[in-house]
C-alpha cells in the first residue's frame, strides 16, 4: 500500500514511489485499486478520509453535478452515516413515487390537461431519470468498494455465508453425538 506523506505545504510525497503527486494522480491510483494511506509528515496523523474528502471536492468542482445536491446536503445533515444509508433512503421512495407520478399524469390527461402523447414524454423522461439513479447506484457501490465500506449486498452475502456454514457446524455436532 503506497504512503503518501502531506507535508505542511500541502505538497503530497508518494514515498513508495519517491516523487510527488496531485490528488488527481492519487484519485487516478484509487480508480485503479490501489489502497492508499495519507498522512501528516510531522504528526503522523491519518489524512487518508480527509484527502478522499478533498479529492470528491475537486471532482465535484470540475463536473458540477458529480454527485446530487441533495445527496450532499443529506450526507451533512446525517453526519457519520453512511452514502450507502443515504442512497438507501433515496431508492426506497422511489417506488412508491413512481406509483403516485403515473397515477398523477393518467388524471392529468383525463382531465385534458395534458396529451397522452406529453404523459408518454413525461414517463419516458422519468424512467431516463431512473437509469440514472441506477448507474448512481453503481457508481456509489464503487466508491463504497474503494473507501473499504461495505454494501448491503456485501452485508447479505456475509449474512448467508455465515448461515451456511451455521447449518454445517449444526449438521456435524449432530453427527458428532450420534457417534
Amino acid at each position: 500500500m503506497p504512503q503518501i506523506k502531506r507535508y505542511p505545504n500541502r505538497k503530497l510525497y508518494d514515498t513508495e514511489a519517491k516523487h510527488y503527486v496531485t490528488l488527481e494522480q492519487i484519485a487516478q491510483m484509487i480508480r485503479e485499486g490501489v489502497e492508499v494511506s495519507v498522512i501528516d509528515h510531522e504528526s503522523g496523523d491519518d489524512l487518508t478520509s480527509l484527502t478522499l474528502s478533498q479529492i470528491i471536492l475537486e471532482m465535484e468542482k470540475r463536473q458540477s453535478g458529480f454527485l446530487p445536491q441533495s445527496l450532499m446536503t443529506n450526507l451533512i445533515r446525517t453526519g457519520g452515516d453512511t452514502l450507502e444509508f443515504l442512497l438507501r433512503q433515496v431508492q426506497g421512495s422511489l417506488p412508491a413515487g413512481a406509483g403516485m407520478i403515473e397515477e398523477r399524469l393518467t388524471q392529468l390527461v383525463t382531465a385534458g390537461k395534458l396529451s397522452a402523447e406529453q404523459a408518454k414524454s413525461v414517463a419516458l423522461e422519468l424512467q431516463n431519470e431512473g437509469k440514472e439513479l441506477t448507474r448512481l447506484d453503481e457508481n456509489m457501490a464503487s466508491i463504497l468498494h474503494r473507501l473499504n465500506i461495505p454494501t448491503s449486498r456485501d452485508i447479505v452475502e456475509l449474512r448467508d455465508k455465515l448461515a451456511q456454514l451455521t447449518e454445517q457446524l449444526n449438521a456435524l455436532a449432530e453427527e458428532e453425538s450420534g457417534r
